[in-house]
């Protein structure tokens, strides 16, 4: 792994950035044309980047790939794709504003040449959009792949990936900085926060928003942990007096949203994403279709007809869906077969091996739901790739609403059933302790044991060679295994999974959890072991990802609103079921329904009314950034009045 961070590359000689790995049968006359790319004047249409192709090592006896090239750019080069990207950047008044080469001195941390300005996450990040931005002039085909096509305008990058020519593309890890990092993180006991500002400095925005919403998910879960335990140890079978909890637990999931939106702008502002303006998105690489030219951009590119795409998502995708829903139902029927099955056996003859027989039913339905739901992954993934969507944000939207859907209705539908229909609150904190409790320990076997055991299996034979190389030359492991070890370590896939085990924890505690008040202390300890187990992954399992520069977690905010809205619903559902609110109407089932209902919406309407209430953005923020938009429209005035007053002195 790489030493220091800082890039000086005024020099011949180069710090790797990132590697590129081609086929290893790969032609001659491709990987000529595209270093020529890569290495060409910008002007000339190329991206302008050092290239270095990677050598044998220290052993040439093993086989190994020979197409690997490491890429790399000059000091000059990478502030100018800072000043392309947009990157925000402390300015010496303490302002968070967009890096401009020619005001390079007024930026706070920009000091002598600058080396030490962009961190080596953004290093490596302008350099993946240089290379994704290079594409194809007045080629009609990749050189020495006739069969692939290629037209003005096309990505080169995308289209060696899509046709497998390009295997991976990966940035490099830092030794030095991901040691402090590990230490600061997972490796020393302490009770005090993440370190996001180092974890965004290594891994970028995306993964320290991550990082930290799961920080700011697991304190919030404290309070109503801290209220769950009493309630739990001495109103066991008293479910009356859960009313309050579930009171509670409405104010508590609407609030906990609305104040991470300000702490999640506050992180964003200080990281520079809050303002930064959204680049032009380019169509996915598996995206196709006949080619036409773009109406926006002007570009050739292929063009799929929006009516075609909303078809197959209409008449295949949806009804694909409702299958699968109506293949977890019936699961679901057969999981309450089983449980009457076992309750008739333990009331048949009351034993400790029948008492253990009870709880049977709820695990295999826990694994089996687990199952149904990693299947009914790929079977997503598959089909909204097939629906042919032009934009990765248009493909990673379809996606979640697919997997949010089904996960929601595979966990949660026989909660729904026990709850309102059969309205057993015994079985039900029976069902949820066993669902909630299952999935835990199957997802920190699936996230933390399989992934470093399938790993430590994968890199036995290279771990053997690393020591041999360190008992050879030295400790230091030299830069050609360095990359090779790291090219066979997993491909981190996002955030993805992450954010969905978090919303499937957030649904127990904040649906159901008034009957069962301990699932808040058991989201606590899993979240614990979670942030250790995440950190650990990101450091020595998966390969360094790419910096994400994101100002929030996108599409998931969304997702978690909705389940508080629900979790309104069905707290206000189950107040109303309390034998103690039931007292006050005897004479009307109902007048016990519309007033429920009635509650429900005076609830619903006081959330909508907290998310106004409560800013998304901090006041201060609000002034720093309104100031900002103000300057800018000045110094706009002021350039066009100099233009004027120029070409007024060219005219007389």
């Amino acid at each position: 792994m790489l030493q220091g961070s800082s890039v000086d590359n005024s020099g011949p000689s180069f710090t790797p950035l990132v590697v590129l790995e081609l086929a290893s049968d790969a032609k001659e006359e491709t990987i000529a044309w595209l270093m020529g790319r890569i290495k060409d004047q910008q002007q000339n249409g190329g991206a302008e980047l050092l290239v270095e192709q990677l050598g044998p090592g220290v052993s040439t006896q093993e086989k190994y790939n020979p197409n690997i090239f490491l890429v790399g750019a000059s000091w000059q080069r990478l502030l100018s794709g800072a000043e392309d990207l947009g990157l925000f950047k402390e300015f010496s008044d303490g302002s968070m504003r967009a890096f401009t080469c020619a005001n390079k001195l007024n930026f706070k941390e920009f000091k002598g040449d600058g080396d030490s300005f962009l961190s080596m996450a953004e290093c490596q990040y302008i350099i993946k959009h240089e290379l994704d931005t290079l594409r194809a002039k007045d080629e009609t085909h990749v050189p020495g792949y006739t069969q692939t096509k290629l037209y003005p305008g096309k990505s080169i990058v995308r289209r060696l990936q899509s046709k497998g020519i390009l295997i991976q593309m990966f940035p490099l890890h830092e030794k030095e900085a991901l040691k402090r990092l590990s230490f600061s993180w997972y490796k020393k006991v302490k009770l005090s926060l993440q370190p996001l500002d180092d974890i965004k400095h290594y891994y970028g925005e995306g993964q320290a928003l991550y990082f930290g919403f799961l920080e700011y998910f697991t304190f919030a879960l404290v309070p109503l942990a801290l209220i769950g335990v009493p309630y739990y140890l001495f109103d066991l079978d008293d479910y009356d007096r859960y009313v309050i909890y579930a009171v509670f637990n409405l104010v508590w999931c609407t609030v906990i949203l609305e104040l991470w939106k300000r702490f999640s702008a506050s992180l964003a502002y200080r990281w520079g994403t809050l303002s930064r303006k959204k680049a032009f998105e380019e169509p996915r690489p598996g995206f196709h279709g006949v080619l036409g030219f773009n109406p926006v951009t002007g570009r050739e590119e292929p063009l799929y007809p929006n009516t075609k795409r909303q078809l197959r998502v209409y008449l295949v995708s949806l009804p694909f869906v409702l299958l699968c829903l109506y293949l977890s139902f019936c699961v679901m029927m057969i999981y309450f077969l089983m449980e009457g099955w076992a309750l008739s056996v333990h009331d048949e003859e009351p034993t400790f091996w029948t008492g253990i027989l009870l709880f049977i039913p709820s695990i295999i339905y826990a694994v089996v739901i687990e199952i149904m739901n990693l299947i009914y992954r790929y079977a997503a993934e598959f089909l909204t790739e097939w629906e042919n969507h032009r934009l990765e944000s248009s493909y990673q939207n379809h996606l979640v609403l697919k997997v949010l859907v089904f996960n929601f209705f595979n966990c949660f539908a026989s909660l729904f059933y026990i709850a309102f229909v059969m309205q057993d609150m015994v079985l039900l904190r029976q069902s949820l302790a066993t669902l909630l409790i299952t999935s835990q320990i199957l997802n920190q076997f699936m996230e933390a044991f399989l992934p470093y055991w399938l790993q430590r299996r994968r890199n036995k034979k290279m771990i053997h060679k690393v020591r041999k190389i360190r008992t050879l030359e030295g400790k230091e492991l030299p830069l050609t295994e360095q990359v090779r070890l790291e090219a066979h370590m997993s491909t981190y896939l996002g955030t993805f999974d992450d954010y969905l085990e978090l919303f499937l924890l957030f649904g127990y505690v904040s649906l159901f959890s008034c009957v069962y008040p301990l699932a808040a202390v058991l989201v606590v300890l899993n979240n614990i072991t979670e942030v250790y187990s995440d950190a650990f992954k990101m450091c020595h399992v998966f390969k360094r990802p790419f910096s994400d520069p994101a100002a929030d977690i996108g599409v998931w905010q969304l997702a978690f609103e909705t389940m508080s809205v629900i979790a309104v619903v069905t707290n206000c559902a189950l107040i109303g079921m309390s034998p103690q609110v039931k007292t006050y109407f005897l004479d009307s089932e109902t007048q016990l329904i519309l007033w429920t209902v009635a509650v429900e919406h005076v609830l619903l309407a006081f959330k909508f009314i907290l998310t106004f209430v409560i800013p998304d953005v901090p006041k201060h923020i609000q002034i720093k950034l309104a100031r900002l938009e103000f300057e800018s429209l000045e110094a706009l005035k002021k350039k066009k009045m100099l233009e004027a007053s120029e070409f007024s002195k060219n005219v007389q």
